[in-house]
């Protein structure tokens, strides 16, 4: 009885530390490149077991893979098996599992994650943060509406997260928001040093009939048509025009 009795421990023993040795199919793991053949890298990820992943996975948009034999890296476990006898796993799906990780922790906290456009898709544009593919809905690009968004495509900028959910796999971001948010510290500091009877350089930002508005580098003045010349002027646009730089004074008045 004594010697079955230790047998049935010894078995459960044994298979307690499968259990714990084992990962778990869905999980990220760590793992070591042992050798990189036809456009793939072969990873060790330990109990006894190997996988390959496509070169293309460690690379960045445009770039070439930044991997070598001995590199030790976090990879996503799908299958404990597949049909070669090799484990089934992804690098792409640790990187975003990592992504959402840290995204998460930034929305709870509503601080800024950097991000790049890549993309454009119906109503706006797709934002890759690093992992994790975010969705900018066009009214979200810029206080006022883009024309050309092609000088912001693949530029690395921070963005604010609006929501998000793991389980769908959306995340929706603003550049708008980060915007506002600059030019409403801009405007504080402009009318902050801003004093009555000051001499200010503008730009024309629009023109009415009434008179234009002028860009103070945050704030928007009013220089009504009245005020543009000594001589009686019919319409602003008879001496000024959109872009161009003037100097006007008492803007505490307007």
């Amino acid at each position: 009885m004594c010697a079955k009795a230790t047998m049935e421990d010894f078995e459960a023993l044994l298979k307690e530390s499968f259990e714990i040795d084992t990962p778990e199919e869905g999980s990220v793991v760590k793992g070591k490149v042992i050798a990189i053949e036809a456009g793939q890298a072969i990873i060790d990820v330990g109990y006894k077991m190997e996988g390959r992943i496509d070169l293309k996975e460690f690379a960045n948009p445009g770039e070439q893979p930044d991997i070598k034999v001995g590199d030790e890296v976090e990879v996503y476990l799908d299958r404990v098996e597949n049909a070669r006898g090799e484990a089934q796993i992804s690098r792409e799906k640790a990187k975003r599992e990592e992504a959402w990780d840290r995204l998460e922790k930034a929305y709870a906290a509503e601080t800024r994650v950097d991000g790049a456009i890549f993309g454009r898709v119906k109503g706006g544009f797709t934002v890759d943060l690093g992992g994790a593919v975010a969705f900018l809905p066009g009214s979200q690009v810029d206080v006022r509406p883009v024309r050309d968004a092609g000088p912001l495509m693949g530029l690395k900028q921070p963005f604010q997260i609006l929501k998000m959910d793991r389980r769908r796999g959306n995340i929706v971001v603003s550049r708008r928001a980060i915007l506002e948010e600059s030019r409403a510290e801009q405007r504080a500091e402009v009318i902050g040093n801003l004093t009555e009877g000051q001499t200010v350089d503008g730009v024309v930002k629009n023109i009415t009939e009434y008179g234009a508005f002028v860009d103070l580098g945050g704030v928007d003045g009013l220089l009504h048509v009245t005020d543009m010349a000594w001589r009686r002027v019919n319409h602003p646009s008879e001496i000024l025009a959109i872009g161009e730089t003037v100097t006007v004074g008492n803007p505490c008045h307007w």
